[in-house]
């Protein structure tokens, strides 16, 4: 896998699939921003752990749906690097419960979280890779984005908004050899699945066709493929990374 960039931000890096994406760019040769917005200790732990292998790393904490934060840390990253070549929008949060129970700030803070700062890091990505005629943009959005589920309304509105605002950002982007794409994980191995009964981990993985949860590195390879000069020609697409449960 070839890049022709040199750095990645990536936000919401601290843990999770965030972190796996970023252990996965820097063993591609990039320096990866590692973004978080509490966790200050993880993301320190994962820049020495990425250090350590031998590859490049640097923290940066903001919140990512605060837009003078997100301007001043792309600015910061500039400042350092002379450019901001790739990057990918992870950052997000969910808050479930029946639309019934919703409260309307229950879901405008789960739209804040997930989609404004999506749309605050493609817009600041384009202006700054706008000057280089060069980049390009992975938004981590959800398979749920593509069905809906029950109880997680705020949340596959905020990840199917994710997917049509790319298209409209690859539009935008194209004259400008600046390419945006999406992921859409399916159900991943992480804290928040492996805290599932044994019975609900069943019932799903029987609706899977490869029988299994994903890995977060499979994630990881996505998302460095489509950021990759091997997906040159690939913009505003969707890759459903589920194991076949959507196809």
């Amino acid at each position: 896998m070839t890049f022709t960039g040199k750095n990645v931000l990536i936000t919401g890096a601290s843990r999770g699939i965030g972190s796996e994406i970023a252990r996965y760019l820097a063993k591609q040769g990039l320096k990866v921003w590692i973004n978080y917005r509490s966790s200050a200790a993880e993301a320190d732990s994962l820049k020495k752990e990425i250090e350590e292998s031998g590859f490049k790393a640097a923290v940066i904490g903001f919140d990512a749906s605060d837009e003078e934060a997100f301007v001043n840390a792309t600015k910061t990253i500039t400042d350092s690097d002379g450019s901001l070549d790739y990057l990918v929008n992870n950052a997000g949060i969910t808050n479930d419960k029946l639309s019934l129970r919703m409260k309307i700030e229950d879901f405008e803070s789960v739209i804040k979280a997930n989609l404004t700062s999506t749309f605050i890091g493609c817009r600041e990505a384009l202006k700054t890779m706008s000057k280089n005629k060069f980049g390009s943009v992975v938004n981590i959005a959800s398979i749920v984005g593509e069905t809906g589920n029950a109880g997680q309304t705020n949340y596959a509105a905020s990840k199917g908004g994710m997917i049509a605002m790319t298209k409209s950002f690859a539009a935008e982007g194209a004259t400008r050899a600046i390419r945006f794409n999406t992921v859409t994980p399916g159900f991943i191995q992480t804290d928040m699945t492996n805290e599932l009964k044994e019975e609900i981990k069943t019932y799903y993985i029987d609706k899977i066709p490869l029988k299994r949860f994903g890995k977060p590195e499979e994630i990881a390879s996505a998302v460095a493929f489509l950021l990759s000069d091997e997906a040159s020609y690939i913009t505003g697409e969707t890759l459903k990374v589920n194991g076949g449960m959507l196809m």
